[in-house]
């Protein structure tokens, strides 16, 4: 990918987020829009080397709209000021955890897993955590996942790195509060991510780093979707 080149434009439509503008450069967004598809069409190609589940995809099937729905949000700026694609075996609107790559101005980043879990299937994973509680720290305390993603509540989404966007302030309803390992239980999401430079997605060597991130990533997510695949 042209990472400078779909950046810049990103920014421009920060800063012109009108329609008449982007009538006005809509040839440059169909560049670029085709530049960021290509690049998730070889991602694509490159993730099935490590989970075969996501081979019959297409770039349609993983990619968004640029224009954003303002019916119920205060913010009327028509265009959104990113592109972003996940990946996921079952499709971009499935609970079924997915790979997501997100570029951004100064705020570009690789994130696995799956997130906004109902609270039924949430309830699932985390009776699944206790019941293999040691498969589950050999993954999420491995020394390559806590050097990547961090542990719980580390961070958030605009940090450098973090596992779970959200997390209850105490015990779910239902799980004794005095568990060992609380901290797994109270995570409202099981998603982990990594900050990259703007300048990351540049070129075709991206797509090696890309595949070394979410090798380590891929384990927590494959435990996470063995318990919501039963609800899909």
């Amino acid at each position: 990918m042209q990472s400078e080149r779909i950046i810049q434009f990103l920014k421009d439509v920060s800063a012109n987020n009108n329609r008449p503008w982007f009538l006005e450069h809509k040839k440059e967004y169909d560049t670029v829009r085709k530049d960021f598809e290509d690049g998730v069409a070889k991602a694509i190609g490159r993730l099935i080397e490590i989970d075969d589940s996501i081979a019959h995809l297409s770039v349609k099937d993983c990619t968004y709209r640029f224009y954003r729905d303002t019916r119920f949000s205060k913010d009327k700026s028509p265009y959104k000021n990113h592109l972003g694609a996940y990946i996921s075996a079952h499709g971009k609107k499935a609970l079924h955890g997915g790979y997501y790559i997100h570029l951004e101005p100064s705020h570009c980043l690789l994130a696995c897993g799956s997130y906004w879990l109902p609270t039924n299937i949430l309830t699932s994973c985390r009776n699944e955590i206790i019941g293999n509680i040691e498969e589950w720290r050999r993954i999420v305390e491995d020394p390559q996942f806590l050097d990547l993603f961090g542990a719980p509540g580390e961070g958030n989404w605009d940090s450098e790195k973090g596992f779970g966007l959200e997390s209850l302030k105490t015990a779910p309803s239902g799980f004794p509060r005095d568990y060992q390992f609380m901290q797994y239980l109270r995570m409202k999401d099981y998603c982990c991510w990594k900050a990259v430079p703007e300048t990351f997605f540049e070129g075709d060597r991206w797509l090696d780093e890309m595949l070394k991130v979410f090798v380590v990533a891929k384990p927590m997510m494959d435990f996470v979707n063995n318990v919501i695949d039963d609800y899909e």
